[in-house]
């Protein structure tokens, strides 16, 4: 009988930050594959846990995928972990998943700490529809063409980013997507956490003069704002709402998207269709 692939979160830095179950399967498990293997047995120190560790990083992935696959086909449990976080997540993984799926192994997830998530739950911006890019371009012209492309996406935009490239992030966003409302996330859940909120312009001068970061970083940045149809009038809401019902939405997302495209507010949209409705 097969055994498991169990997809294990682990703390970001605060290592009381990790479940119950993440602790109980990883003690349980015949092997854990790790990002690296010094890194997280400091994590399994702490918590007395002594199953046998395995290296799967990028560079072994191929070669580590088959044999943890064969040991999986045999009967053997086997946790993957990344160094931080929520493996897979800008990390290694995806290919050992992947396999594990075409050869109908189970994959279960232990779900924990992610830095994505955690930004975006205290960071103030609207959290009803997010997009994590990861990492952006290393190269000045491919980081200004890749946030080109973001330019109107109606979502908060997420990204990882360097310490040694912040400052250089925050000027080509200001000057790619306008001024918006951003918020630097650092080393959250360790002794030097620190979220700063403000421009982009603001935040670019505070890391170019003020202060040399250092850390994780997470870069959320406000969505794009669709400007106000200058044509735009009170019976227009209910026209755009049954359009895109026509489409296939429902009307409460309907009713948002419309709001949305027409620079209200959901209050003041959902104001104009009963207005409309009732005159």
């Amino acid at each position: 009988m097969a055994g498991n692939l169990y997809v294990v979160a682990t703390p970001i830095g605060n290592l009381g930050d990790i479940t119950y179950r993440a602790v109980q399967i990883l003690n349980e498990v015949s092997l854990i594959a790790c990002e690296d293997t010094r890194h997280t047995r400091k994590l399994l120190q702490h918590y007395g846990i002594t199953t046998r560790t395995i290296s799967y990083h990028e560079h072994n992935e191929q070669q580590r995928t088959n044999e943890l696959l064969e040991l999986i086909k045999n009967g053997s449990d086997v946790a993957l972990v990344s160094d931080a976080g929520s493996p897979t997540v800008s990390d290694p993984g995806f290919r050992i998943i992947q396999a594990a799926a075409k050869n109908d192994l189970t994959v279960v997830p232990v779900p924990g700490p992610s830095a994505l998530v955690a930004a975006l739950t205290v960071a103030g911006l609207p959290t009803d529809e997010f997009l994590f890019v990861g990492f952006l371009p290393a190269k000045a012209l491919a980081r200004k063409n890749k946030l080109g492309q973001l330019r109107s996406v109606e979502a908060t935009l997420i990204f990882y980013e360097a310490p040694h490239r912040l400052a250089a992030t925050l000027n080509d966003a200001v000057a790619v997507l306008g001024d918006r409302t951003a918020v630097v996330a650092r080393e959250l859940t360790k002794l030097h956490e620190q979220i700063k909120r403000g421009r982009l312009s603001e935040l670019a001068e505070h890391y170019a003069s003020v202060e040399n970061p250092r850390g994780e970083i997470v870069l959320l940045i406000d969505r794009h704002v669709i400007e106000p149809a200058r044509t735009a009038t009170k019976s227009s809401i209910s026209e755009v709402v049954q359009r895109l019902e026509s489409e296939g939405m429902d009307h409460r997302l309907a009713l948002k998207k419309a709001a949305r495209e027409l620079g209200l507010s959901r209050a003041e949209a959902y104001r104009q269709m009963l207005l409309e409705r009732n005159g």
